[in-house]
């Protein structure tokens, strides 16, 4: 009985404090991806989020790879032995 009574106070604290505090909640997301001529890859990513407060939030990710090739398409090997 007091086990079960303990169990039953703790789920009750874990699931009213994420009633108190709250969580975002997210209004729109968009995310672009272009691939450029030289095979650079631009990512763009945009995501609004309402708090529990009602404040709005807006965050902007932009991430840009870049191929290692200087754009014709050469490599270079070079075989080293060493004696």
């Amino acid at each position: 009985m007091n086990r079960s009574l303990t169990l039953a106070l703790v789920a009750a604290v874990m699931t009213g404090g994420a009633f108190l505090v709250g969580c975002d909640e997210t209004t729109s997301s968009r995310t672009e991806t272009k691939v450029k001529d030289d095979g650079t890859v631009v990512k763009k990513e945009q995501k609004t989020t309402e708090g529990a407060g009602g404040t709005v939030t807006t965050t902007e990710k932009k991430t840009v790879d870049k191929p290692n090739n200087d754009g014709d398409g050469a490599t270079i090997k070079v075989d080293v032995d060493k004696k």
